[in-house]
């Protein structure tokens, strides 16, 4: 089975792509990552950074937008995919202190799914990514369980976060297991860069392999122990050492 195409989530080098968007995805494509994860555009406009990307041999894996734009620029975001030329977007955040009971996880839930059956009649694939908060329990459950229950796997994919699974006590491997071939973009992320932390990457790419839809493994780096655009390359390079590339 091949593996899964490797791109980085720009946010791990934002300060780069705010002073030079072009430039620095061209760097990123030197260190050998097939793709990007846009987070914003940094110091271009969508149509300019689709073409520094495309310019840099690079692909769009996929766009994280945030709820308020898909609530209230629907439409902007889909001319800025069909720029990009992916037809993933994720929801990459929803505020903490909404997940307050299994209740209220459904309610979100329920918002996604509603969002991501419109995208999905226009030919487009949504995405929930976790942090922490969505992991913890509520009634004995990770929020993200009654979250992603109360949404059709074919309206709602998880792009689950393994590090901040492991941050919000739960098991990366056992997740990606549980929620099986609704995950098909992965974000590989350690405390620092990629081998630096706690999370049991051994058992990540075993529970990924083992399910065989993950597309994208997408590494982020927000914690540095060297300057961004190094933490990123030593981070493509631990996954050269794991034959993950």
């Amino acid at each position: 089975m091949p593996l899964p195409r490797t791109s980085l989530q720009l946010w791990s080098v934002r300060d780069d792509t705010a002073e030079d968007f072009a430039s620095t995805v061209k760097k990123v494509a030197e260190i050998g990552y097939h793709g990007v994860e846009t987070a914003g555009y940094g110091n271009l406009e969508a149509a300019e950074a689709a073409q520094a990307i495309k310019d840099a041999g690079l692909v769009v894996s996929g766009m994280h937008i945030g709820i308020d734009r898909l609530r209230g620029e629907f439409n902007a975001v889909i001319s800025e995919a069909l720029l990009c030329e992916t037809r993933d977007i994720i929801c990459p955040f929803w505020p903490v202190d909404h997940y307050r009971s299994a209740e209220a996880c459904r309610t979100i839930g329920a918002e996604l799914n509603s969002i991501g059956a419109r995208l999905r009649g226009m030919g487009f694939r949504f995405h929930y990514h976790n942090h922490a908060h969505e992991i913890a329990l509520q009634d004995q459950r990770p929020g993200i369980d009654w979250l992603l229950d109360s949404a059709s796997p074919e309206n709602l994919g998880f792009e689950a976060d393994v590090y901040w699974v492991h941050a919000g006590g739960q098991d990366p491997a056992k997740m990606i297991r549980e929620q099986g071939r609704r995950i098909r973009l992965l974000h590989i992320k350690d405390e620092m860069e990629i081998g630096s932390g706690p999370v049991d990457f051994p058992a990540v790419f075993e529970a990924a392999d083992s399910i065989g839809a993950v597309e994208w493994q997408v590494i982020e780096v927000e914690k540095y122990n060297h300057a961004p655009l190094e933490s990123v390359k030593l981070s493509f390079a631990q996954m050269q050492a794991w034959n993950r590339v």
